[in-house]
């Protein structure tokens, strides 16, 4: 089995830190809500779409280092492995911020992924594009794709013969007829029966 797993916000847990690091910048209160969509929400209300631009350029460049990986995923990918699954990370970001100091974010998210898990480099796929990742993901042979973003799951170049599974902590997936997880260990009871040392 050939498994792709996105990196952002499917295997990299960002919550809080995007509230941690705009306080520290003085851009919100310290009382808003600490979660990514109510500090985006909060910036772009008040017609601080630069700020929030530049916001999300730090935090997936610095302050990567910062976010903790979502809970479970470990496990997963050493269950995976023992199984004998080939297991890659297939991303998209841009190599630098759209707007604020220039972060090489590839050089983040590949120092993170080095700290965090434990995945051959050359597993490790970082796309400038959308279309990119998806023609990798095709490249790769992949049987199973994880990933949090419903859109590009039902892209209509995404690899028909991939099966799709939408993680969904947020629970964005529910209109959708994508089969969708809202924790790591639902996949490791779905393909490994709990194994998770």
């Amino acid at each position: 089995m050939r498994i792709g797993i996105d990196l952002d916000n499917t295997i990299v847990c960002y919550d809080g830190l995007f509230h941690q690091v705009a306080v520290r910048r003085g851009l919100i209160p310290t009382d808003l809500a600490t979660d990514k969509q109510a500090v985006r929400d909060y910036l772009r209300a008040d017609g601080r779409n630069d700020d929030w631009t530049e916001l999300q350029g730090l935090v997936y460049g610095e302050a990567m280092n910062e976010a903790q990986p979502y809970s479970g995923v470990a496990e997963f990918i050493v269950a995976a492995l023992r199984n004998d699954w080939t297991v890659f990370v297939i991303s998209h970001r841009t190599r630098q911020p759209y707007l604020g100091p220039p972060h090489d974010l590839h050089a983040a998210a590949r120092a993170w992924l080095a700290s965090n898990v434990m995945l051959p480099e050359a597993n490790v796929f970082l796309e400038v594009s959308l279309e990119d990742k998806l023609q990798r993901i095709a490249e790769q042979h992949c049987d199973l794709f994880v990933d949090d973003l419903p859109e590009l799951l039902l892209h209509p170049g995404f690899p028909a013969e991939v099966e799709r599974v939408c993680f969904d902590p947020a629970n964005r997936c529910i209109e959708t007829d994508l089969q969708r997880v809202t924790a790591w260990s639902e996949l490791t009871a779905r393909w490994f029966g709990g194994e998770i040392s």
